[in-house]
């Protein structure tokens, strides 16, 4: 089964409770989160398969309607990257650590995905926007060549893309504030 996220971003808190609602209701999707983010907005992230996302996404826009400010659609997504969105990877061993910031939720989630199909890595964390200012972030690890491909193939694909970072050793009070 192919999983596809989808993601509803509103400029209203109370809209975007409301379009959650529809959109959850529309079709058969996990809620990944639906919360505040900076500055004020509100973001609904569901996965699921290709069709019901779709389905799903189209009532919250609708639902939404001159609210909605952002919209991210990514189908067949690599198996890492719901886990690193929700908060729940298993780092099996520490490596070289890899960041990617963007202006943007939906410029970092579409770079994970490019980030773990790019290269052998694992995906530490996608962090999105409730206290960074409405910023994405991506942590990932593995050898150094991998973490250096992965952080080099989501930056050529990316949009809003703030800076990055590859630290070939971390140290183990840095790498353990990461997992």
């Amino acid at each position: 089964m192919k999983l596809a996220i989808g993601m509803v971003e509103l400029n209203s808190i109370a809209r975007g409770i409301e379009a959650c609602d529809y959109m959850v209701k529309a079709a058969q999707v996990d809620l990944l989160r639906a919360s505040t983010v900076c500055p004020g907005k509100y973001l609904v992230l569901i996965s699921g398969e290709t069709g019901d996302v779709k389905a799903s996404m189209a009532e919250g826009i609708k639902r939404g309607g001159e609210c909605v400010v952002d919209t991210l659609l990514l189908p067949n997504v690599h198996p890492q990257l719901i886990p690193a969105i929700s908060g729940t990877t298993q780092v099996p061993e520490k490596g070289a650590v890899g960041v990617l910031e963007f202006y943007s939720v939906a410029s970092a989630i579409v770079a994970a995905d490019v980030a773990a199909k790019a290269a052998s890595i694992t995906l530490i964390e996608v962090r999105i926007g409730y206290a960074i200012g409405g910023k994405g972030y991506v942590t990932l690890t593995g050898d150094v060549g991998a973490v250096r491909e992965a952080v080099a193939a989501a930056s050529r694909e990316a949009e809003l893309l703030v800076g990055t970072a590859v630290i070939p050793r971390p140290s183990a009070q840095l790498y353990e504030s990461l997992i």
